[in-house]
């Protein structure tokens, strides 16, 4: 009798293996808005993007469909499609904007993609989902409620809010907008793993919401919501260099919440802030995104923010105006606490007092677990260095704090014992940079590992990048150069995650590459370029720390560092293949670079910082400034061409030519080859920017070898320089020579970090410097990317951005006898990946479907033609030149 039930087993089993070896081409990891699955989208166009997932040689998309409806069952049963149906457009494009039916907002819905590959078959996506957020102010429904206290209450405000849920629930989301932070509890619940939410804009021009979805949380019956306001940039009370207790904006935190719950009956309703809501201060007695949290927990109040609290001793809530007229979505990855770590050592030094060496350079948080007699106090205190008797030195990073170190202690938690039970602290609304973690206490207590633990937090991008070779220095050197990027990644890139803080816009575009290169970042750098808009004055002029309160619009911030404006759009787009942040910053690229071409008639320029902690050389500030306002008009130019403003493409191309000309006509010595007084960075500088004449390029690269070669292969350069000199070199033949100073690891190098103990970027050369001495910066961080550049040859490719084309310039240099190099582009996985063997480097190669690529040998192999290389695998045989 079994017989037959074993045969269609055997045939559903034959038919489902057989499917998936032949069904190739479906169309996979579906993003809205270069999000997976977004709530709260706040564009009427949003961009929906896919890939192909299609192992074989050639595979492309011949053409695609995208269908939208808020029937989910109905869109994936029979392919209707209510709101949108692009049609099937003979196109391999895979990333497009919505053009349906007007968009609702606070509204689920619900997409697929049907594409045709290369042989002429369709291929449907599994149904993905995108949520409208509020798409405009006038649909919110909830009130700006504060405490009433004023900017220089230290208590953090609690509030809270009892309601009842009397019919079965279908969805229910939260919309919090808040100036400052804030963490969100149902029913004694803490909502969500967002830390720092929202992220710090220019708050009165643009304040953030955050959705998330709580339909699970909610009960029938009693409901309480709990919101807890931390001060964040927005209230900024202790003093610093920055004036941030100056800003504009500064104002007792606030927010405003829509918690909006659909009912299996169709039916809605939302809870919303309002003046019923009550108010007391808990166990936060102070908060400061700068320098630590104070907390008692002898002032925690259980239950709080769970149904039948007793608030009775609370008081009522006070209207606010909001801080902004734009309040928008948080349409951003978001900071979370990403990895735990567990202290290396523990040094006890005396009764009250120990140091925990964490093992790592970090940004983040410690978390402890400790009991103790009421009242003692802890004073946790966060470092990058060491006394000689084995206590924090905080010399390096406090160096800018103006505030009280006794009351408002530099990077320092103090935690205030219950004595009543093992206490759990983590701040909520502050982070700071260290590896080590001293606690001392006001009465002696036994503490080990068992009481600490170290969380590395930031922006929780996904990794695209990936190296391994067979050099533990430049695997080092990857692995610190990314512990410094994410150290520095807090919904905008930092400079250090201790002494500032600060979107310090040379350090954001001098590591951009490093950053895509490596990690799945567009959506903060598209926070950061609005931050851009928010702050840019109306004559064009930008800050040199974006966000700002007020600080950075001096004489020196200038084109090496504010180009951010043109430079972060143009690689948005050249690894993406996404226009939309360049096309976003048209306007201000524009009066950016107007505005230098009023102060600077003759298309020479001083407008700028200059070549930042140099090794020993200093380089001329109207060389590279000049080059970097080349940069800017080149890109307008371009932008301008993309965009068929044909009048505007002209003009900046003639205003780039003339800087062009500018440039060479007075630093360019033609008979000795060489720019200005022929600094590694004044070489290095105009041959990567593309300013140096043709005839003239193999006469200043030759010149660039030799002043490194008279150097023993070291660096003598600033930030400018560092992001110039290995791209130059290898890139006009010297690659073995950059190679050579890449791993170098004697002072100066990145490697003589890397060999004294360093887990993340330096900001200064010398280990003895007196000033610029953070350990955990990122401002050298092109190095990171240098490797997928030159080892791994992975290039984009101007013409057909995104990795739709892959430039493949590989080298392979004396000393590193494998690699092997991947980047998970728009398309899918690149692999660039060689051995040596012998006479012969064994080259293999993985394009992804619907790309292309063009191979360049190196000129250490015999091949020297280039090679066409369709979608999928490939491995070259290539014999080595003595």
């Amino acid at each position: 009798m079994k017989k037959p039930f074993l045969r269609q087993a055997i045939v559903l089993l034959y038919l489902f293996c057989t499917a998936n070896v032949f069904a190739h081409g479906e169309p996979v990891e579906l993003t809205c808005e270069h999000l997976f699955s977004p709530l709260g989208i706040d564009t009427d166009r949003p961009r929906l993007m896919w890939r192909m997932d299609d192992t074989r040689q050639g595979a492309l998309q011949s053409a695609y469909q995208v269908l939208v409806d808020t029937d989910s069952i109905a869109l994936a049963r029979d392919g209707s499609a209510a709101v949108w149906d692009s049609g099937k457009q003979p196109d391999a494009a895979m990333l497009v904007s919505y053009s349906g039916k007007q968009l609702q907002p606070k509204t689920r819905y619900f997409w697929k993609v049907i594409l045709w590959d290369k042989e002429g078959r369709p291929h449907a996506s599994a149904v993905a989902a995108f949520e409208t957020g509020m798409l405009g102010r006038a649909n919110w429904k909830g009130a700006w409620i504060s405490d009433g206290h004023d900017i220089h209450r230290k208590e953090a405000p609690y509030f809270r809010k009892e309601f009842k849920v009397k019919k079965r629930i279908q969805s229910a989301r939260a919309y919090v907008a808040a100036a400052g932070l804030f963490e969100l509890s149902l029913n004694g619940v803490r909502v969500g793993d967002h830390r720092l939410d929202p992220m710090y804009t220019r708050f009165d021009r643009r304040t953030l919401y955050v959705v998330h979805d709580v339909t699970q949380q909610l009960q029938a019956g009693d409901n309480a919501v709990g919101v807890i306001l931390g001060n964040g940039w927005y209230n900024h009370q202790s003093l610093a260099v920055w004036d941030f207790h100056r800003a504009p904006w500064r104002n007792r935190p606030a927010f405003c919440l829509d918690l909006h719950i659909v009912y299996e009956d169709g039916s809605e309703e939302t809870i919303v802030s309002e003046n019923d809501w009550k108010t007391s201060s808990g166990p936060i007695i102070a908060n400061s995104i700068y320098t630590g949290e104070h907390y008692d927990a002898r002032l925690e109040q259980a239950g709080w923010d769970s149904p039948h609290f007793d608030d009775s001793k609370w008081s009522g809530v006070g209207y606010r105006s909001g801080p902004a007229q734009l309040i928008v979505a948080q349409q951003v990855v978001p900071i979370r606490l990403v990895k735990r770590y567990k202290p290396a050592t523990t040094t006890k030094i005396d009764a009250q007092t120990y140091v925990f060496d964490m093992g790592q350079n970090m940004a983040g948080l410690t978390e402890l677990r400790v009991k103790g007699a009421e009242g003692t106090v802890l004073k946790i205190t966060h470092g990058e260095r060491l006394l000689p008797n084995g206590s924090i030195d905080m010399s390096n990073i406090d160096v800018y704090y103006r505030g009280d170190k006794e009351r408002d202690p530099f990077q320092t938690d103090i935690l205030i014992l219950s004595g009543k039970k093992t206490d759990v602290f983590m701040p909520k609304f502050n982070y700071k940079g260290f590896r080590y973690v001293e606690i001392t206490t006001s009465a002696p207590l036994d503490l080990d590992e068992r009481n600490v633990t170290a969380y590395f937090m930031h922006s929780d991008v996904q990794p695209v990048g990936e190296l391994k070779t067979s050099s533990s220095l430049v695997n080092d050197l990857w692995r610190v150069t990314n512990n410094a990027y994410l150290s520095n990644l807090m919904g905008y890139p930092t400079d250090c995650p201790q002494r500032e803080k600060n979107g310090w816009t040379g350090d954001g575009h001098l590591a951009i590459e490093t950053a895509f290169y490596n990690f799945d970042g567009i959506t903060v750098y598209e926070k950061w370029l609005a931050d851009h808009r928010d702050e840019q004055q109306p004559n064009g002029v930008l800050p040199d720390i974006i966000p700002t309160g007020g600080w950075g619009y001096g004489t020196a911030n200038g084109l090496d560092w504010t180009s951010t404006i043109a430079i972060i759009p143009w690689q948005t787009y050249m690894f993406y293949g996404d226009s939309r942040l360049l096309e976003d910053c048209y306007e201000n690229i524009k009066r950016y670079v107007d505005y230098v071409d009023r102060i600077s008639p003759t298309g020479l320029t001083t407008f700028g910082r200059g070549d930042w902690v140099p090794v020993k050389t200093t380089s001329n500030l109207e060389l590279t400034s000049s080059v970097y306002f080349y940069t800017d008009a080149r890109i307008l130019a371009a932008a301008a061409k993309l965009f068929g403003r044909s009048e505007d493409a002209k003009r900046y191309a003639d205003l780039s030519e003339k800087i062009k000309l500018a440039i060479n006509a007075k630093f360019l010595n033609r008979a000795e080859g060489i720019y200005a007084n022929g600094s590694q960075t004044e070489l290095s500088v105009p041959l990567y920017w593309g300013v140096v004449p043709d005839d003239m390029k193999a006469a200043v690269a030759a010149n660039l070898n030799k002043r490194v070669e008279a150097t023993d292969f070291h660096l003598d350069v600033g930030v400018l320089g560092a992001k110039a000199l290995l791209n130059a070199l290898k890139d006009n033949g010297y690659g073995e020579t950059a190679y050579k100073v890449a791993v170098q690891d004697s002072y100066p190098s990145w490697g003589w970090w890397v060999v004294n103990g360093a887990t993340t970027l330096l900001e200064n050369w010398d280990l003895d410097a007196e000033r610029d001495i953070s350990d955990n910066h990122m401002m050298f961080g092109e190095i990171g990317g240098w490797f997928f550049k030159s080892i791994g040859g992975i290039l984009p490719d101007e013409k057909s951005p995104g990795f739709k084309h892959v430039v493949l310039r590989p080298i392979f240099p004396t000393g590193l006898e494998h690699a092997s190099v991947s980047h998970k582009s728009p398309y899918g996985q690149i692999k660039s990946s060689w051995r040596k063997s012998g006479k012969k480097v064994l080259y293999d190669v993985v394009i992804p479907p619907n790309a292309t690529a063009t191979f360049y040998p190196p000129d250490n192999v015999e091949e020297t033609s280039p090679m066409e290389l369709t979608a999928g695998k490939h491995r070259l045989s290539l014999v080595r030149r003595d």
